[in-house]
């Protein structure tokens, strides 16, 4: 009789750690980059999820490895735009642990730029509230990077009865934005370099 397994997935369909194959594969299969590895005991997995992917023990479907300029102490965040309902959604992650900060939406007749803007500023003030002023915080956006340092969303979608509830948090974030002072770095996340995004919703 073979010893059971746990495996650790650091970036699939869902993260975490399965106590069996055929539940990581399914997480893990076909996803753009997944990072996985299987472990003897519960402890030892416990610990490589928490301490995140290295290269030492890292299984990836596209190999790609932070450099040493990647932050692991940090959060990501990303969103996403269905281009067939121009549903858009957003979230945070820990880089750290993988686990979710925040998740918000779907949201009716939005665009991508707009949740990328707001999930940093969410992420601004979940850092805020937290004490955590020194957190850098990811982006693959330079669009909304430069929307937040210009404390004002550049865009020009138009009013409607559907995009009503993410027009009036688009307003209030950037009137949070504007009254409050956010001192964690926003930078940029290199996805030719890390691979995809730690918060990207594996859509593509």
């Amino acid at each position: 009789m073979s010893k059971q397994k746990f495996y650790v997935v650091w970036k699939g369909r869902q993260t975490g750690i399965f106590n069996n194959w055929e539940e990581c594969k399914a997480q893990i299969d076909g996803f753009p980059g997944a990072v996985y590895k299987s472990f003897p005991t519960l402890n030892l997995a416990r610990e490589a999820f928490a301490a995140g992917p290295s290269v030492n023990h890292e299984n990836r479907n596209n190999p790609t490895t932070p450099t040493s300029s990647f932050i692991r102490e940090s959060i990501a965040v990303d969103a996403a735009w269905n281009t067939v309902t121009k549903d858009m959604e957003f979230q945070a992650i820990d880089n750290q642990t993988n686990e979710v900060i925040f998740r918000r939406g779907p949201y009716k007749n939005a665009t991508g730029n707009i949740g990328e803007y707001l999930a940093i500023i969410l992420a601004l003030e979940y850092c805020r509230k937290n004490n955590l002023p020194q957190l850098p915080i990811y982006s693959d956006s330079l669009t909304a990077i430069k929307w937040v340092k210009d404390k004002e969303p550049n865009t020009s979608l138009p009013a409607t009865e559907e995009n009503k509830p993410i027009l009036l948090l688009l307003q209030k974030a950037t009137d949070m934005l504007k009254e409050n002072e956010y001192p964690n770095p926003i930078l940029k996340w290199e996805t030719k370099e890390w691979g995809e995004n730690p918060a990207d919703f594996g859509r593509k």
